[in-house]
């Protein structure tokens, strides 16, 4: 399975942006999917997550009512929706699948492939 982040970019605080994340191989529509982030010299974090249907999700409590994560199965791409971005959220993002999961997981762990990453830079 290969990932494919996309979508990053410099925005200003409050602005909004959207990531995609593209997958190749494997079952994409039985997988949980999840967002993380890596800012500098910070260790990796959840972001978002959801089921393999879209039935489920999960938030990080520092981004909940900001961002949405959904998933398009016919397309093989789950979506990261972040508005009012706040120059906190500056990381690179990574998209991951977890191909055992039911349920969406925060843990790193739980998750099998990952992304590239793509960077977010938000300024003050």
């Amino acid at each position: 399975v290969q990932l494919q982040a996309s979508g990053g970019g410099l925005v200003q605080a409050g602005d909004s942006l959207i990531l995609s994340c593209a997958a190749s191989g494997g079952t994409f529509s039985s997988y949980a999917m999840g967002w993380f982030r890596q800012a500098p010299g910070k260790e990796r974090e959840f972001v978002a997550s959801i089921s393999w249907n879209g039935g489920t999700t999960d938030y990080a409590n520092s981004v909940k009512d900001r961002f949405t994560i959904s998933r398009d199965n016919a397309k093989n791409t789950v979506y990261l929706q972040m508005n009012s971005l706040k120059p906190e959220d500056t990381a690179v993002y990574y998209c991951a699948a977890d191909r055992y999961g039911v349920a969406p997981s925060p843990l790193i762990s739980e998750y099998d492939y990952w992304g590239q990453g793509t960077l977010v830079t938000v300024s003050s």
